[in-house]
């Protein structure tokens, strides 16, 4: 037995990993609710790999009053890469199974984690911005409120609860990272023990 071979269990984990990433271009990433008494249907927004959808034009016309920049899909540099990523990183799981190579899974795992980490960050870093640089004149200001959305959870923003969290595609990267770390670490065992 190779060394370097990876058990089969690995190679059809990574390949239904591949699918899934590949799933992940064409359904959301994210969800953004809120509601309001003023709104008790709530409303929605879906960040996907390329675009916004949802009830972001009336979201944006709400958060005009309080001096938030507008959300437009083409503001975000992330839209133009974050298909091709998924992307590259299904090929890369198609590769590592069908040429059946630890390194490949090694290495693959490393680089998703470390896109995993980006990726939060950045999405942190744009709530952040979006939250907290208000226009001075705005209609509404209360003096040292802002109204960064939470990352993940729920937060009261003034008379607004509003709850982020994943969507199908995100659920997705981030069980694909998980089950890297675990075949990363099994076959890393296993490698071990075959010396």
């Amino acid at each position: 037995m190779k060394t370097n071979a990876i058990q089969k269990w690995s190679k059809i984990l990574l390949i239904l990993l591949g699918i899934g990433l590949i799933v992940a271009i064409f359904v959301p990433i994210w969800s953004i609710y809120l509601n309001a008494p003023q709104y008790p249907e709530g409303l929605a927004m879906f960040i996907h790999a390329d675009k916004i959808s949802g009830e972001y034009a009336i979201i944006n016309g709400l958060n005009h009053y309080i001096g938030m920049k507008e959300i437009h899909a083409d503001e975000f540099w992330e839209f133009k890469i974050l298909p091709y990523a998924l992307g590259i990183f299904a090929l890369l799981c198609f590769l590592a199974a069908f040429l059946n190579s630890r390194k490949l899974l090694y290495t693959l795992t490393g680089i998703y984690l470390l896109f995993g980490v980006g990726f939060v960050f950045d999405f942190w870093r744009w709530l952040y911005d979006y939250g907290h640089n208000l226009n001075p004149h705005a209609a509404i200001i209360v003096p040292g409120m802002s109204y960064q959305p939470p990352l993940f959870g729920y937060k009261q923003l003034l008379n607004f609860e509003v709850w982020s969290y994943p969507n199908i595609g995100g659920g997705i990267m981030i069980g694909a990272g998980v089950i890297l770390i675990i075949l990363a670490l099994m076959e890393n065992r296993i490698a071990k023990k075959a010396v």
